[in-house]
């Protein structure tokens, strides 16, 4: 699997450290975001997709919303509900920083992250200090 393909997390990856395999470092990356939103929010998503080019790694989350939050966006409080995504969102920034850095060996330069409501997703872009695969900046 190379690393545009990407690895859809379940939650159940407990890898720790750099891993080597594109695969691997997929679905480790899907399983540390889904691992931060269940301990944040309560819940992970339902599936989270993690892939890599070069400098940039991408997780696309599906079925982020909390029963709460889809009753919010129900009632047409769709504003409410990206508050609390953006208060989520910074509450574990640092922790998905670290765990980007730790498993692909890079910095992060910059984390970039929204949310939809119709349809339920979120996405997570990690902008690296070097390329994934490679020793040189990006």
């Amino acid at each position: 699997m190379n690393g545009y393909l990407g690895a859809i997390a379940t939650g159940e990856m407990a890898a720790k450290g750099r891993v080597s395999r594109r695969g691997s470092l997929n679905e480790a990356i899907a399983d540390a975001v889904v691992r931060s939103h269940t301990r944040c929010v309560g819940r992970g998503p339902r599936r989270a997709l993690a892939f890599y080019r070069g400098n940039v790694v991408v997780v696309v989350l599906q079925g982020t919303l909390t029963k709460g939050e889809l009753s919010l966006a129900a009632d047409g409080r769709h504003d409410a509900v990206l508050r609390i995504r953006r208060q989520f969102r910074d509450l574990m920034r640092s922790e998905l920083v670290e765990a980007v850095e730790g498993l692909t060996g890079c910095g992060v330069l910059a984390l970039v992250a929204d949310n939809s409501i119709e349809p339920d997703l979120g996405v997570q872009l990690f902008v690296l200090d070097r390329s994934v695969d490679g020793p040189g900046p990006a």
